[in-house]
């Protein structure tokens, strides 16, 4: 932890004493922790106690036994199991016994073999057998495929003991191995296509491009030790119009799909994906960048240019993919079905802790009699219609607790990354850490709609729920001596303090120090006679 020694003003700036020198910090970010706690072991018990007690996936719905185990979702869910171990709510042993049964059901019980090692989108979790998503849809998905292994790769780096732990692995990566990539770019060497069917064969035609929810599904696909596509393949993927530079509610995005989609697009590869660690020729500022900047356009879009009639506001906020008032839908902000899914805001929580939180204890204070119950906030809601949902949906569900754990402690990032076969494909696609200027590059300056237009507004901060710090990634080329401080709109700094940085991104943690407040003060990084400054407030 930083400590604040003394109180030393930058170089030509006034100093002054706090002025509300009694003030104690309390302990408020522990209610956002024992919540987030909550939220995060009650979405993970629907994987733990709605799963099929035969193949151990995941159902789709909480209607039954009837209801279908769903591919993309158990990968969710296998992700959200190492989860439960490293916070205690299940035993090491319990996991392993889940995920030999349920990976023993994929490798012997599945038609994958008839399915080039791929899975398809729904199977019927007693006997393995496919159960068709629509007419031509009944065969292999590769893009659910590629979110079953996502987690099953985790856990591989994860269970990395020995005895069951080992057998574990060694069925994860026959699974992993057995994937045949190359088969869904259907001989072309020009990208991948979503469907193949033994019946249908590449009929369904749609091929994955733009930016979607399937980043991890080519990166996996590079990344195969078996049968990996090439680089040309992977080139499809970020060759259309779906992956260009867009400027929507002020701000400017790379790599976007018109109005930038629904926000999954930002959950479901990113449970595995470290978009800090990723930035390419197409996405030079970092996917971090790139996918905080895709959430804050979904916030705005709600708050400035939705119809006044859909109610929403800084609590009642998240356009993506979710059941809608007689029906389902992928809402977004060209989309919009005046309905709001939590797992938007609550699975965006790495991107924007401050606003998603604010949605978390808004569901929680005000909506809990209608919208949480057994596996915590049900699927959506529509303020417009009075409408609330009591339906659960495992690929709304499980990202809650997977994204919330990487905004938390990084694990999945972390046991993600760690992959070798991963690390290789990530090189083949051309992907690697960003090179960023010094200063905050990684920190997203909010906008404010004014009567002139949009103006930089400041960085909403909230503490960490584990360590009660504000904390501020930056960046410094050479490593040394690093001043920070905070000054306020007098120009009077009210807290300095030194670190000796080391080159790249590091990150700086503070105290609260004074009640949190709607004020705007600027956080001051000097580095010899450079200045850089990142407008916050401290909530």
């Amino acid at each position: 932890m930083f400590l604040f020694v003394g109180l030393c003003g930058c170089k030509g700036e006034n100093t002054k004493l706090n002025e509300d020198v009694s003030f104690i910090p309390d302990e408020d970010y522990r209610k956002d922790r024992e919540l987030l706690e909550k939220l995060q072991r009650e979405t993970f018990e629907y994987m733990w106690f709605n799963a099929h007690p035969t193949s151990g996936m995941v159902y789709e719905r909480n209607t039954g036994v009837d209801t279908p185990v769903t591919v993309g979702g158990t990968g969710f869910g296998i992700a959200a199991i190492v989860v439960a171990v490293q916070n205690g709510w299940i035993t090491r042993d319990e996991a392993l016994q889940r995920l030999l049964l349920l990976t023993n059901f994929l490798f012997t019980k599945t038609e994958r073999q008839s399915l080039h090692g791929a899975f398809p989108h729904w199977m019927n979790g007693q006997t393995g057998a496919t159960i068709a998503f629509s007419p031509k849809d009944d065969g292999a998905d590769i893009v659910e495929t590629s979110f079953l292994i996502e987690g099953l790769l985790i856990a591989r780096a994860y269970f990395s003991g020995t005895g069951d732990e080992a057998i574990l692995r060694k069925r994860i990566s026959d699974i992993w191995k057995g994937v045949d990539w190359q088969w869904f770019t259907k001989g072309e060497n020009n990208g991948l296509y979503w469907h193949w069917s033994p019946t249908h064969g590449f009929e369904m035609n749609m091929k994955i491009a733009g930016f979607n929810e399937c980043m991890v599904t080519y990166i996996l696909a590079v990344s195969s030790p078996t049968h990996p596509i090439s680089r040309a393949a992977y080139n499809y993927w970020t060759s259309t119009s779906g992956y260009q530079t867009k400027t929507y509610n002020g701000y400017t995005i790379q790599a976007s799909m018109p109005y930038t989609g629904p926000l999954f697009f930002v959950h479901y590869s990113f449970i595995g994906l470290d978009p800090r660690e990723m930035a390419d020729s197409f996405v030079p500022g970092g996917y971090w960048v790139r996918n905080v900047t895709q959430t804050l356009i979904n916030r705005a879009y709600c708050l400035e240019t939705a119809p006044k009639a859909n109610l929403y506001s800084p609590q009642y906020w998240g356009l993506t993919a979710s059941d809608i008032r007689g029906g389902y839908t992928a809402s977004a902000p060209d989309n919009d079905k005046a309905t709001v899914a939590p797992t938007a805001a609550l699975s965006s929580m790495p991107y924007t802790p401050e606003y998603s939180m604010q949605v978390l204890w808004n569901l929680y204070l005000n909506y809990r009699a209608q919208m949480w119950g057994t596996y915590g906030p049900y699927d959506a809601m529509s303020l417009r219609e009075s409408w609330f949902a009591t339906s659960y949906l495992a690929i709304d569900q499980l990202p809650i607790v997977c994204m919330i754990e990487n905004y938390r402690s990084g694990l999945l990032w972390t046991l993600f990354k760690s992959d070798t076969d991963i690390g290789s494909g990530l090189r083949v696609a051309g992907i690697s850490p960003p090179i960023f200027t010094p200063g905050f590059p990684e920190m997203v300056v909010t906008l404010k709609l004014t009567a002139t237009g949009y103006v930089p507004d400041a960085c909403d901060l909230r503490r960490h729920p584990d360590t009660g710090l504000y904390t501020v990634r930056y960046y410094v080329e050479h490593p040394g001596s690093v001043t920070f401080s905070i000054v306020d709109t007098n120009g009077f700094t009210l807290r300095s303090h030194s670190v000796d940085a080391s080159s790249g991104v590091s990150k700086f943690s503070f105290p609260q120090f004074m009640k949190p407040n709607d004020n705007v003060y600027v956080l001051v990084m000097a580095t010899g006679e450079k200045m850089y400054r990142l407008p916050i407030r401290m909530k």
